[in-house]
């Protein structure tokens, strides 16, 4: 199991990302892949109060919303992690805006308080004592039990970190940077030191490159059988299929699925307590649960290191 920064709470090895629910995913089978996620032992369900605000009819919320019907009769079966500042109601990070999507995103999931309560961007119009102030306030309040931050830059985090030393507010306990195989550089190696030193969990998103690092994307032709190939397509060049090679090698080896492999190699890195990965359907959830019954050997995991190195280069 992870750890949730220094709370003592403990936190299965991946957590379930949920930005397809409400959108591609129908809130039945959002509630079958919750429930067993549940069962398997599963402990953290990541959301955002925008999801999906960009699919044509949607307003932002949905995901939240199909979430909260779970709860509804699955209470205190699952931690939901949540996030604010990019709803298009209540966009950016001043006081009165993070109330207001916070108490917005509680009615949407039917629930008292809300577990982990990111920044999910960073507000530059809004000075960051205020935002502080604000998710320590929410705390106060009972409506948050932590607070964590995403997408910040090391300059920024280090200056969150230091006006809750100065101020007593809450402490973020979390940090969740983009992070996979083929995307390194936003995390390492400023927030990753800082993380490491300041005792945050980091969950890590876009962990298999949307959907690049599960091997189904080798051509062209490929990309064109997915509304995510487009998205994947910046990743088929030799140095990303070395990657995909190699960690089908591993996978064959071990009897596993590539993108549990790719998972797996997420929490040898310093600092990442487990990796984020959403399930569109029932049956993609099995081989995301089973990264967390891996753990590579070193060789594998410098071996996969040193390709990535060599694509980041």
């Amino acid at each position: 199991m992870a750890k949730l920064g220094r709370t003592g709470i403990e936190i299965h090895p991946l957590v379930l990302g949920t930005n397809t629910f409400g959108w591609t995913t129908p809130e039945a089978e959002a509630h079958r892949i919750l429930d067993a996620f549940a069962d398997a032992g599963g402990t953290l369900v990541d959301t955002a109060d925008s999801y999906s605000a960009w699919a044509p009819g949607n307003a932002g919320g949905e995901s939240e919303t199909v979430i909260g019907t779970w709860l509804a009769r699955n209470r205190d079966r699952l931690l939901i992690a949540t996030k604010v500042s990019q709803h298009p109601e209540y966009k950016g990070l001043s006081a009165a805006n993070v109330k207001a999507a916070a108490d917005a995103s509680l009615k949407r999931l039917g629930a008292d308080a809300i577990d982990v309560y990111y920044a999910h961007f960073d507000d530059p119009a809004t000075p960051l004592e205020e935002t502080v102030a604000a998710f320590d306030a929410l705390v106060t309040e009972g409506k948050v039990r932590h607070i964590a931050v995403s997408n910040y830059s090391p300059e920024r985090l280090r200056e969150w970190l230091d006006i809750t030393e100065r101020t007593g507010a809450a402490r973020p306990v979390a940090l969740q940077p983009k992070y996979s195989l083929v995307s390194r550089e936003t995390f390492e190696p400023g927030l990753r030191d800082i993380a490491v030193a300041a005792d945050l969990s980091v969950f890590p998103y876009h962990a298999l490159a949307s959907g690049f690092l599960t091997g189904k994307y080798r051509t062209e032709a490929d990309l064109e059988r997915s509304v995510r190939g487009a998205a994947a397509g910046k990743n088929l060049n030799a140095a990303g299929l070395a990657i995909i090679d190699r960690l089908a090698e591993i996978a064959r080896d071990r009897g596993a699925a590539i993108a549990s492999v790719a998972l797996a190699w997420t929490r040898t890195r310093p600092g990442i307590a487990a990796p984020i990965a959403g399930a569109r359907e029932l049956d993609q959830l099995a081989p995301l649960l089973a990264s967390a019954e891996i753990e590579l050997t070193r060789d594998e995991a410098e071996g996969l290191t040193a390709l990535s190195d060599a694509y980041g280069a």
